[in-house]
């Protein structure tokens, strides 16, 4: 019955992260030590004020506006002034959603051109596409330039590649699966070289908050009239479950979001009554937003430091991660080794690491665009109790550093299963 698919469909796999996670999830439920490198989830509990408005909230059970609340679209606009100076947006500019994912979907379908995608990059962004009909062209980074495209890069893949008048980019700032930022004068750069080429950017900026060493900078500063900013409340909030996204359209590309209006009330509806309403009362206490995120950031950053370290202590490459919950390092150190064992994809390395050390990663490729005989792999270095962590952190106030014996403390976890794979590496290398 496989005529019942689309052609174009037919070796269509579910999410990779997704199914690796239920895995995994399966073999710890069965009683096995795991230390599971592989899901990017917020270890933290939810902002407290956001979880006090949803019990506020649990009744509301109407249908509301398709793109949202205006409440909550205007405390998102007023939340970006803050946090990223973004002064110009109002609230008809916002399309609230559950998940950012089903918004980029749902921009994918109405958009009439070529998608371009990064290598690496988020796992669903290249499935997505396809499932829109559309066939994605990818640009292909390096760890020379930190994972990220450059304007030599673009204008390499643009006079190599001939595309339609109409092209959108999706461009992950912060990004997944590397933890790398762009700079202001790289956003600047780049956005030169998209609007010489008409390239819309949808900007996937889910982990901006969760910048380490420096404030976030959007494309959108540099680049607005062309800049779909996509973000939500999974990652930053820790409210993943809630499902609750946002885009938010510059005046230029009105078209595109009143097709994904459209769309959205043809397919979702509207995002959860309570979770909206819980959302739009957590943004009125922005300051219990910005230390709550100061709190968690300087947190992942101590455990990212300390990822990055031990890994490259052992001559596995890497670049330390700025953000978010990611690092991508690359073992090719180990490729005569695993070639001696027979293991020639990646793929194949992170399950010999699972069976002899217990420690869970994925693979570069193909999930993440990578090749697949490309040893990298991404690791997710969340698996901490953040509550305790959170507490942890809050009992020292912002003031005091975090202690060098935090993250073998507080995130022993996340120290443990580094220590397994260091191990193993050099188990390999002997």
């Amino acid at each position: 019955m496989a005529e019942l698919v689309r052609t174009d469909l037919q070796n269509y796999a579910p999410a990779s992260n997704l199914l690796f996670n239920e895995k995994i999830k399966n073999l710890i439920l069965a009683g096995q030590q795991v230390y599971h490198f592989a899901f990017g989830q917020s270890p933290f509990p939810v902002v407290e004020s956001a979880v006090t408005a949803l019990k506020e909230y649990a009744g509301e059970n109407v249908y509301l506006p398709v793109a949202g609340i205006p409440e909550l679209r205007e405390s998102i606009c007023a939340f970006h002034a803050r946090f990223d100076n973004l002064n110009d947006y109002i609230a008809d500019d916002v399309i609230v959603g559950p998940g950012s994912k089903e918004l980029i979907f749902l921009l994918m379908n109405v958009f009439s051109g070529d998608v371009i995608v990064i290598s690496p990059s988020w796992t669903t962004y290249k499935p997505q596409a396809r499932l829109a009909h559309h066939t994605p062209h990818v640009i292909k980074t390096s760890i020379d330039n930190e994972w990220k495209i450059t304007p030599q890069l673009v204008e390499q893949f643009m006079a190599s590649n001939k595309l339609s008048k109409h092209k959108l980019l999706v461009l992950n700032n912060p990004d997944n699966p590397s933890g790398t930022i762009y700079s202001e004068s790289e956003l600047r750069a780049l956005s030169e070289i998209f609007r010489r080429h008409n390239i819309i950017v949808l900007s996937d900026e889910i982990y901006a908050r969760l910048n380490y060493d420096q404030p976030h900078v959007s494309i959108a500063h540099h680049y607005p009239e062309g800049t779909v900013l996509s973000t939500g409340l999974s990652k930053w909030c820790s409210a993943g479950g809630w499902r609750l996204g946002y885009h938010i359209y510059p005046k230029e590309l009105t078209p595109l979001k009143l097709a994904v209006r459209s769309a959205a009330s043809h397919t979702y509806t509207s995002a959860p009554s309570p979770v909206q309403f819980a959302a739009w009362k957590m943004f009125q206490n922005m300051d219990e937003c910005d230390d709550y995120i100061q709190h968690c950031s300087r947190i992942l950053k101590a455990v990212g430091d300390y990822c990055h370290r031990e890994l490259t202590s052992v001559g596995v490459k890497a670049i330390r991660p700025k953000s978010g919950y990611y690092i991508f390092p690359d073992f090719e150190i180990l490729r005569e080794k695993m070639e001696s064992r027979g293991i020639v994809t990646c793929e194949d390395m992170c399950e010999t690491l699972l069976q002899e050390a217990s420690v869970a990663v994925m693979a570069g490729g193909p999930a993440f665009l990578r090749p697949t005989n490309e040893l990298t792999t991404r690791l997710c270095y969340v698996p901490f109790d953040g509550g305790l962590a959170l507490k942890a952190s809050r009992a020292l106030g912002l003031d005091d550093p975090l202690p060098d014996d935090f993250v073998k403390e507080f995130c022993s976890n996340v120290y443990d299963g580094i220590q397994a794979l260091k191990n193993w590496v050099l188990l390999q290398l002997q």
